[in-house]
């Protein structure tokens, strides 16, 4: 079966640059992306591509070439659906705030909602390709739902994970480490994998493109950010060590990483991983594991959240104790709010949470991001509902101008990576802060020796 149109339902972070790279790389492919919400749609249709919602390096390019050819950003869901021969789901499934399960379970109501949605509309066969990351044997409901909606219409689910990184995400569309597509082993259903597979090898090695059945692939995606994330709170764990015994946690770090065994990857110690993905895969995953009665399993990657959520306090409480124990009224500059560089995405961002508990000492925060706007900040802290929205905007303001951010403060605090700040004029900053001047690198991007010649009392993770 060949694929000249594909629907991708959800226009946000997976969504959209998956679906770009497609139909740059699949001119022949006609791509249409949808979602309800129009003002995010109009921001992708916006004439000026780098006004679209999402901040990826190389995307608004990608996406300038292919829209309007065979790339189309639509509020029309319904007619995309009916039209489209292969339908991705890319909608969010974030944790769920109520009833059975509440706080580690994925929230499946928006993907039941798709599924019946595509019942409602479809006239034709279909391929429903799951694109948002679920629990396994999540596919056999969407197949139940699409199986008995009495129109005669078939449909074939297909699990295909993402596996992107945020900030290199462009990359990592164009050249991945791996494709994987689950689907049933009847013969419809390898037809249906087959379909896909023509699909990404038009730019990707057959070699690279797994195809397993759809509860591996739905598990495997769960595991690898489990993986990750286990591997960010390790380091973090011994850094709180390493502090404690004089050690320096990144050349413990650089030892180990050159053991091919171990590798260098997610090795840096730092203030916490964020995002969208991590911290609710592994809640989820401790959530099926105990859903199987499998309690030895849950706590072991439980542990995994407890660290992460350990080593936000740890710097938060760090900041507190070296400004004499108190924070009250000082001014703290936070230089970064997304949870990583080269995205302007601040889910589960340790920032937020750093923000939060300083803001609870009665500290005064002052942010610089250079892609997160002040209304995105306070919305972040706002959420928690730590206290009132006039309260959060009484403690903390945004500036444009990094050195605008540090003027004044009694500390800076480093968290997002961002290249731009290794490059600052640090003692144009120092100049300008109040005495002592502290700098607390929760993502140990600066060069301490520097800093400390120009005065600044220097702290970092593990140091």
């Amino acid at each position: 079966m060949k694929i000249t149109k594909i629907c991708c339902i959800g226009a946000g972070y997976v969504g959209g640059p998956t679906m770009a790279i497609i139909a740059q790389k699949c001119p022949q492919i006609q791509v249409t992306v949808v979602d309800l919400n129009e003002e995010r749609i109009a921001t992708w249709n916006d004439e000026d591509v780098n006004n679209i919602p999402i901040y990826e390096p190389g995307l608004s390019e990608i996406v300038k070439e292919a829209r309007g050819r065979n790339l189309f950003f639509s509020t029309e869901v319904d007619k995309a659906i009916d039209e489209a021969e292969m339908i991705f789901i890319s909608v969010n499934t974030p944790t769920k705030t109520y009833g059975k399960g509440k706080g580690m379970a994925a929230d499946l109501k928006y993907i039941e909602l798709c599924a019946r949605q595509i019942a409602r509309v479809s006239t034709s066969n279909k391929i429903v390709v799951e694109k948002s990351t679920l629990p396994v044997r999540t596919a056999e409901a969407i197949k139940s739902i699409l199986d008995n909606t009495g129109n005669g219409v078939k449909f074939q689910i297909l699990s295909n994970p993402e596996f992107l990184a945020e900030g290199t995400a462009v990359q990592d569309l164009l050249h991945p480490d791996r494709i994987l597509i689950g689907g049933d082993t009847t013969e419809e259903g390898q037809k249906a994998i087959q379909a896909l597979v023509d699909v990404y090898a038009n730019w990707v090695a057959v070699g690279k493109i797994l195809t397993t059945n759809v509860w591996s692939s739905e598990l495997s995606k769960l595991t690898a950010n489990a993986f990750l994330a286990q591997r960010i709170s390790s380091i973090n764990a011994m850094s709180e060590l390493c502090e404690k015994t004089g050690a320096d946690v990144n050349e413990v770090a650089r030892a180990i990483g050159m053991d091919s065994r171990i590798g260098p990857k997610f090795l840096k110690a730092s203030v916490g991983f964020g995002g969208s993905c991590f911290q609710k895969d592994i809640l989820n995953l401790v959530y099926i594991a105990k859903s199987y009665g499998l309690n030895e399993v849950a706590d072991y990657w439980e542990q995994v959240i407890i660290m992460n959520d350990h080593q936000k306090r740890r710097f938060s409480s760090n900041i507190v104790k070296t400004l004499y124990n108190t924070v009250s009224d000082k001014k703290i500059a936070f230089l970064g709010w997304a949870f990583k560089k080269d995205t302007n995405d601040t889910r589960e961002s340790a920032a937020i949470y750093v923000a939060d508990d300083l803001i609870n000492e009665n500290a005064k925060i002052a942010v610089y991001d250079p892609k997160v706007s002040y209304k995105k900040v306070l919305a972040d802290l706002d959420y928690l509902q730590t206290r009132t929205a006039d309260k959060n905007a009484e403690s903390i303001v945004s500036f444009e101008n990094p050195y605008k951010a540090c003027e004044g403060a009694h500390a800076v605090a480093i968290l997002t990576e961002w290249d731009e700040f290794v490059t600052y004029d640090w003692q144009k900053i120092y100049d300008a802060m109040q005495k002592p001047a502290f700098v607390f690198d929760g993502r140990n991007i600066l060069n301490a020796a520097e800093l400390e010649k120009i005065g600044f009392v220097y702290q970092a993770i593990g140091s």
